[in-house]
């Protein structure tokens, strides 16, 4: 295996990463609107993500980083011909940071509520974007001799996109529901479930018919292996969530997106951005990788340093382990914030709302 195709395997995973990880974080932000009765409640599902949130972000600027390092031509031609998308994902990225960091800055109904509005949107269009642009990525899109994306805002949308954007929104939402099961109690937690029983059933008809797509218009073993497993851990995460055992529900409804995402780089390799007007002109792990000594480089330092992000992170899902639940919310949103635990534990609790 030559250091490209190594480089695409370790950008495959930081993305499946990032989808992992930031798709429980926009499921969240939907379920704000589906899922929480009053106010107390939606504060109750922010504070689920208060802790990791933003550290579920660095995925993304690890992924894009790495291809910008490893595939330049691949990352100029996706950040040219899906300029929009990607600037709306940003903006939208933006505004749902500043939204957690400034709502609970003052007490007022109207500003709170303007912010989880901010929270609720900056969520959900995302959630939708990312899975319309890789289905693009996956099916190919209009790519000249000279690597160029020669094709307009209007070629992204294609059914197939469409339908990934959706599988992507839906599953994010599951995704998400599943975690508000496992991070809460009381009320909220039992609604949550009956919310992912539903809403799973949905991902589950809406994946199958994507993932059907895509095998076969470019799939092969490897690709359909992937999408059974997406399907059997999904029907594990319904079956799990159903029995009430959060924990297990959690991990597979995480195997679902990992597997189903997963089909979509098995799928594209060995190119990395297919041209629909001529295969040749495709974007390949080949010709649009960087030099063998740049990707040398790029791996030793990613084998020093990875490792320590990852334990890191892990470390924070430790401390932030705890339920939480609406007893846990102060009435008056400015009294001093109790820990997850129902004790008074600030330096969690502040962390906890940010």
């Amino acid at each position: 295996m030559h250091l490209h195709d190594v480089w695409f395997v370790l950008i495959a995973i930081l993305w499946i990463g990032y989808f992992f990880l930031e798709g429980f974080d926009f499921g969240i932000g939907v379920l704000t609107k589906l899922l929480a009765r009053d106010r107390a409640e939606r504060r109750v599902l922010i504070n689920t993500i208060g802790p990791v949130w933003d550290g579920n972000e660095v995925w993304l600027l690890t992924a894009g980083g790495a291809t910008f390092a490893a595939f330049p031509d691949w990352y100029a031609t996706l950040f040219s011909g899906f300029y929009l998308p990607l600037l709306a994902i940003l903006v939208c990225l933006i505004v749902r940071g500043v939204a957690f960091e400034y709502r609970h800055k003052r007490s007022e109904e109207r500003w709170q509520r303007g912010w989880e509005h901010a929270i609720f949107w900056t969520s959900l269009v995302p959630a939708f974007l990312w899975g319309v642009v890789f289905a693009d990525i996956a099916h190919g899109v209009r790519i000249d001799q000279q690597k160029n994306h020669v094709g307009g805002v209007g070629d992204l949308f294609t059914p197939y996109a469409l339908l990934g954007g959706l599988v992507t929104l839906v599953l994010f939402t599951f995704h998400g529901a599943v975690f508000a099961a496992l991070k809460t109690v009381g009320d909220i937690r039992s609604r949550a479930r009956r919310l992912a029983g539903r809403v799973g059933l949905l991902a589950g008809v809406l994946a199958v018919g994507f993932l059907g797509w895509t095998q076969l218009h470019r799939g092969d073993g490897w690709s359909l292996a992937a999408s059974v497993v997406a399907a059997l851990a999904l029907v594990g995460a319904l079956a799990a969530n159903r029995l009430g055992r959060e924990g297990w529900a959690f991990v597979l409804s995480g195997l679902t997106v990992v597997a189903a995402v997963g089909t979509l780089f098995l799928a594209l390799f060995p190119d990395v951005m297919p041209s629909t007007l001529n295969p040749a002109w495709s974007l390949t792990v080949s010709n649009a990788s960087s030099s063998p000594y740049t990707l040398k480089l790029m791996t030793v330092i990613a084998g020093i340093f990875t490792p320590l992000v990852m334990l890191y992170q892990g470390w924070t899902y430790w401390v932030f382990r705890k339920r939480i639940g609406v007893q846990h919310i102060p009435v008056d949103d400015h009294a001093a914030p109790v820990g997850t635990a129902g004790t008074a534990e600030p330096a969690e609790s502040v962390a906890a709302e940010r």
